[in-house]
């Protein structure tokens, strides 16, 4: 039987990425975005809905097939300095990137099978970046609050990890929001590759990865090196 994986932010990016390498591995999917998910497969349930709309977020989760793989892949960038910082934007940010991920991974603690996994995409800027402070600081919530999933789990057999890419090549790379703090080329002479951060996911996926847990594991070429 397909195991089955739940994956936000599934119509683009990374998380549009993931959903393509699950699928090819024999994974039975949900996708969850504001559009549908990007390809067309049996296999692959797409679900359209506001991820920020809490009403309609409840409503999803109890309809979906029993769950043994969580990934958070919806993010969004907004850059801002220290004195120009917008409220709106942080609770956006907060509210994607930590309290989205904290609803539905509540929602199915209590179901997800002992080899169960959650994954979130963070960010290597999670240590702190000038100029992205709003933006960093739900990164490095999201390290806080999966390391503590990872102790409550670890006896049951589940793990929880976060994987943090540098910058990535993704329409977010070039998002409005990040102007002011534009993107570094990495050591390594290129950007990384959406494939890439999929392969690091279904790797912690993997029986072979079922002792990482309440990691944080960067890929970034040589970015966090500096």
């Amino acid at each position: 039987m397909s195991r089955h994986a739940l994956v936000t932010g599934a119509s683009s990016g990374i998380g549009r990425t993931i959903v393509e390498r699950l699928l090819q591995e024999g994974w039975q999917v949900s996708g969850l975005s504001r559009s549908a998910a990007g390809c067309d497969h049996p296999a692959l349930r797409s679900i359209a809905v506001d991820l920020c709309d809490r009403r309609a977020l409840a409503e999803v989760l109890p309809a979906l097939p029993p769950v043994d793989a969580f990934i958070h892949a919806a993010g969004m960038m907004q850059a801002a300095a220290l004195g120009a910082l917008d409220e709106e934007i942080s609770q956006r940010l907060w509210y994607l990137h930590v309290q989205v991920a904290e609803t539905i991974a509540n929602a199915l603690a209590e179901s997800l099978p002992a080899d169960g996994r959650i994954i979130l995409i963070g960010s290597r800027t999670s240590r702190g970046a000038a100029g992205r402070s709003q933006y960093v600081s739900t990164k490095a919530a999201m390290t806080g609050m999966v390391r503590s999933w990872a102790a409550e789990l670890a006896p049951r057999g589940i793990t929880a990890n976060v994987v943090a890419p540098g910058a990535t090549a993704t329409p977010m790379l070039n998002q409005p929001g990040r102007a002011s703090s534009p993107p570094k080329l990495p050591p390594i002479g290129r950007y990384i590759q959406p494939d890439e951060v999929a392969a690091l996911v279904s790797f912690l996926l993997s029986p072979a990865a079922a002792a990482i847990t309440g990691q944080e594991i960067a890929i970034c070429g040589g970015a966090s090196l500096s």
